[in-house]
């Protein structure tokens, strides 16, 4: 069973679970968040299990850090929906696995009686097809707005909204992988390993 919950990622000079919108989270509650993979300048990774992140808090966060922030909706690690807020309040959105979400959000008829059976019918493949064209459409967008998002980060180079567009169409088994590429297009380069440092 794959991962399901959401990963915020954002910047901060303290680590990111001391920030006051987390401070309602019972002790049993903080120990269930993982610290994930940080990276240069103080961006951090946090990892929530279902129903301990709220939508609410990304303003919060974003506010309380005076930088933007990112989270990823992830759903037992097949598919992401990727929020991304900057201070002045622009927001994006984008999908990762856009095949499995098309599948996922594809318009039911609405005398549906039986969905298991709806889903090895024709009219349902055609839905799902309709919604993956509708999905791709946005892609150009969502890439622009991700780029902007990460400008307005600081990010020390120029994310290219082609690559971008690339990945958001690409796939991966796991949707957290898919997230961790999407930042490194974006611009947040991951630390260089030890051996790197070391010349191995």
């Amino acid at each position: 069973m794959g991962f399901s919950g959401h990963l915020v990622f954002a910047r901060s000079d303290r680590p990111l679970l001391e920030a006051p919108l987390f401070g309602s989270l019972g002790e049993d509650l903080k120990a269930t968040v993982h610290t994930g993979e940080s990276r240069p300048g103080g961006w951090q990774m946090l990892q929530f299990d279902v129903g301990t992140w709220d939508d609410s808090d990304l303003p919060s966060l974003v506010e309380w850090s005076g930088a933007p922030a990112c989270v990823a909706e992830v759903s037992d690690s097949d598919l992401a929906l990727v929020t991304g807020l900057d201070a002045i309040g622009r927001r994006w959105q984008a999908w990762l696995n856009l095949d499995i979400a098309a599948r996922l959000l594809a318009e039911e008829p609405e005398d549906l009686e039986d969905q298991l059976l709806w889903l090895d019918t024709p009219e349902f493949h055609d839905a799902v097809r309709h919604k993956r064209a509708e999905l791709d459409a946005e892609i150009p967008t969502d890439a622009e707005s991700a780029v902007v998002w990460a400008a307005a980060a600081g990010t020390s180079v120029t994310p290219q909204p082609a690559q971008i567009e690339e990945l958001l169409r690409s796939h991966e088994t796991f949707a957290e992988d898919l997230f961790s590429r999407l930042l490194d297009e974006l611009g947040f380069p991951r630390p260089r390993s030890a051996d790197a440092r070391d010349g191995g």
